[in-house]
């Protein structure tokens, strides 16, 4: 079973998420964000305080894929953050980049996520995925940003493909859309 939680910035994807398997022991939380500044590390506290403690945390920025165990409930959260450290790890910072450099971001992006999700097929364990709907703004200004937009909705349009429920979270109320 796949599931994938899609929405707006605070708009409940993650509390949605947990609540899924809230009474559930045997669950690997993959964690994907990286502390750079005070901000960031209040929030993965009150993350990481959120969440039942017998649940196992593997802390991965890119590689999703080695967090794998012998857990039947995995929860990634979430995609965005996974998208934008890869997208560091292989531009950085770098103000212009071509076409080639953005095939390649997605291209590992897609992979790293069809690896877990083979995993979970192979071993009828449930995923939960939460990641950020982002293309209902306006378009950005800064090409970096535009580029980001445009990795992060084909990489969220795959993932509902993949999936066998989609929740889109509006408000932090869940509308069931697959």
């Amino acid at each position: 079973m796949i599931t994938l939680v899609i929405g707006g910035a605070r708009s409940g994807k993650s509390t949605f998420a947990e609540s899924l398997i809230k009474n559930e022991t045997e669950v690997c939380y993959i964690a994907t964000a990286c502390i750079t500044d005070e901000e960031m590390e209040d929030r993965v506290k009150k993350h990481r305080e959120q969440r039942p403690k017998v649940w196992r945390t593997h802390e991965e920025t890119c590689s999703i894929s080695t967090c794998t165990g012998t857990e039947k409930k995995y929860l990634l959260d979430d995609v965005t953050n996974m998208i934008s450290n890869i997208m560091f790890e292989h531009t950085h910072n770098l103000e212009d980049f071509d076409s080639s450099i953005i095939e390649k971001i997605e291209s590992d992006i897609v992979l790293e996520l069809s690896k877990l999700i083979d995993f979970i097929k192979e071993t009828d364990s449930h995923l939960i995925m939460v990641s950020n709907e982002v293309g209902l703004s306006i378009v950005p200004e800064n090409k970096i940003a535009r580029i980001f937009r445009d990795i992060q909705g084909r990489v969220n349009s795959f993932l509902a493909k993949e999936s066998d429920e989609v929740y889109f979270m509006v408000a932090g109320i869940e509308v069931k859309i697959k």
